[in-house]
């Protein structure tokens, strides 16, 4: 641990001490690597990290294109990648990208316990023991951290069902669990074992991810009482968690107005003693199918800069169908823009520095420099390609009108 204390620290600018300090606060988690990758940390004053999401479905289950997005992901500068796989051999699927990742890698293990419960019978005869083993499956693989609903519980529902949603609910473990429970007239087998969920964990090195199951699918859902619910839940676990030795992250809302993003966070942050807080966007509006990567950039820069550690990306295929690698790369850039800014508000070392050299090379028209420094290298050079000539001094914008050729002469 201690290397990977003096790598951490020395990569984020912060001090070794600082940094052990908040990890055993639980301020911070450590992502273990994968074979042949690096170890990241996560959480108070690190820099706000991005997720990808990747994985097949039902309906595409190509592991060679699956590779390619993670390709294209990592090349985007992604820091961790998710397996949301739920078709085709699952297994497979996730040991390429542990094979093929040089970030640390997530998943869900309920998705493959669902699926492999309904090839076999109805999904709603699951046991307990087989959601168990499906986390214990996925640590033996070598995965880092694993999203677990442990607080979609018999009393969350009750509030959902005396004030039913617009949306209900839109977590697919979420949704999975709460039938379950209803079907079995039952209490969630990973809240009420969560013991056992903890032991698998420090038994493998995941870093628990407490899933919001509960999350808001919807604008008019957001910070209801069913989500205040699970937060407090959450709350109770993460806690526990910590007692076990156990590293968790809180994971957050997922459509949510502009004006409630700070609260929602700091109200987090307070309720969980300050864990690593990972969102979903937060979405700021419903209605752009196709251009939500945008929408969660917005609401990620507000979550981040408010105090939210770790973004999960949206691609413009949200809400329409399974990203293809130019959705997972607009995906990873989008939330790679609103964590910088974020990290800009926070003074986050090195942040202004990238900024403050940028702006320098733009003063002087050196547009090389202007393109190595570009969050999208490949991207700037292009659109500078097509619009410019090689030798050109200025930009077609302003040519002879260009404002620091004026202000230089």
């Amino acid at each position: 641990m201690d290397n990977l204390f003096r790598q951490i620290a020395a990569e984020e600018w912060v001090d070794e001490e600082i940094l052990r300090s908040n990890f055993d606060l639980g301020k911070v988690a450590i992502l273990k690597a994968s074979p042949g990758g690096k170890a990241i940390g996560v959480g108070e004053n690190l820099r706000v990290k991005v997720n990808a999401n990747l994985g097949t479905s039902g309906d595409i289950h190509d592991e060679e294109v699956e590779i390619r997005k993670l390709q294209a992901a990592v090349k985007a500068g992604a820091d961790t990648i998710m397996d949301l796989s739920t078709g085709g051999n699952l297994r497979s699927i996730r040991r390429k990208f542990l094979e093929n990742s040089p970030v640390p890698v997530g998943s869900v293990p309920i998705y493959e316990a669902m699926v492999e419960a309904g090839r076999r019978s109805k999904t709603e005869k699951m046991q307990p023991e087989e959601m168990l083993d499906a986390i214990r499956l996925h640590g033996e693989d070598g995965i880092s951290f694993v999203t677990v609903h442990c607080g979609v519980t018999m009393s969350a529902l009750e509030h959902l069902a005396q004030r039913p949603r617009v949306c209900g609910i839109v977590s697919r473990g979420g949704s999975f669990l709460a039938r379950w429970m209803r079907v079995n007239n039952k209490e969630n087998p990973l809240f009420e074992r969560f013991d056992e969920v903890l032991a698998i964990c420090q038994h493998y090195g995941l870093v628990l991810s407490l899933g919001d199951g509960l999350r808001p699918g919807a604008l008019a859902d957001a910070l209801d009482a069913a989500q205040l619910k699970e937060l407090m839940t959450l709350g109770d676990l993460a806690r526990r968690a910590r007692r076990a030795g156990v590293q968790v992250i809180i994971e957050g809302p997922g459509h949510v107005p502009m004006d409630q993003i700070p609260a929602q966070v700091q109200l987090q942050k307070s309720i969980c003693a300050g864990a690593p807080f990972y969102v979903l966007g937060p979405l700021v509006t419903d209605i752009a199918p196709g251009l939500d990567h945008i929408t969660a950039a917005i609401g990620g820069a507000i979550a981040a800069a408010a105090g939210a550690d770790f973004l999960c990306y949206v691609t413009p295929s949200e809400h329409l169908g399974l990203p293809d690698e130019q959705d997972v790369r607009l995906g990873v850039l989008a939330a790679r823009i609103a964590a910088h800014a974020a990290d800009l508000a926070r003074r986050q070392p090195g942040a202004w520095q990238w900024d403050e050299e940028m702006s320098r090379a733009r003063k002087k028209c050196a547009w090389g420099e202007q393109i190595r420094m570009a969050l999208d290298p490949a991207l700037a050079r292009e659109i500078r390609g097509r619009t410019c000539r090689v030798d050109q001094e200025t930009c077609t914008m302003c040519g002879e009108l260009c404002a620091y050729k004026t202000d230089s002469a």
